[in-house]
């Protein structure tokens, strides 16, 4: 996929960075997350702090596709939000593993899916205002089934349904993760 941030408009040097960082500061790190604390000056000049999110890993997200036109949904519970949370196969990859080989291992996981094709739909920031989580979603075809294995903190439903109605969910805000908006809209935006 051609990156179309290569475009020289996007380097313009007018658009240097207007923050200043003073100090930083560690007050949380688990296996995951790492969080701190900058003290900065702001665009304004005036002082201030920023909050920072750090991922250990990257997001990865896998919409796969049969060959009747249907996609698999895995429906889980989702802690922070507290609520029935209807997604794509997504999960993360922790820094050694290629993207796409844990891609190819949540499929498998949530879904008991192989994919004998993968193609990289896009790349995103997930919430760029507070957190540098980076993420990478993929189309999944040529599929197979085998059995499903889910990780302990998991309890998975999977559904099933024609690619058309996964894009109806999301335009009815039905589906609302991140990762799985992106992949399906922009799926359905290649292939209209």
């Amino acid at each position: 996929m051609e990156n179309p941030f290569a475009n020289p408009f996007f380097a313009n040097p007018a658009f240097a960075n207007p923050w200043q960082t003073h100090e930083s500061r560690l007050v949380y790190d688990n296996p995951w997350i790492r969080v701190r604390e900058d003290q900065v000056t702001r665009p304004d000049g005036a002082p201030g702090i920023y909050g920072v999110v750090h991922f250990k890993s990257i997001a990865v997200g896998v919409l796969p596709l049969d060959d009747e036109g249907c996609t698999y949904l895995v429906g889980q519970y989702r802690y922070v939000l507290d609520l029935y949370s209807w997604e794509i196969p997504e999960g993360g990859c922790p820094a050694g593993e290629e993207p796409l080989a844990a891609a190819a291992r949540e499929l498998l996981e949530e879904t008991g899916l192989r994919a004998r094709h993968y193609e990289l739909l896009g790349r995103a920031h997930l919430s760029n205002s507070v957190s540098d989580e980076e993420a990478l979603y993929y189309l999944a075809t040529g599929l197979t089934q085998g059995s499903a294995e889910p990780e302990g903190t998991e309890q998975l439903q999977v559904r099933r349904v024609p690619f058309a109605e996964a894009l109806a969910m999301v335009q009815r805000g039905e589906i609302t993760d991140a990762l799985s908006v992106l992949a399906i809209q922009q799926y359905a935006l290649r292939h209209r």
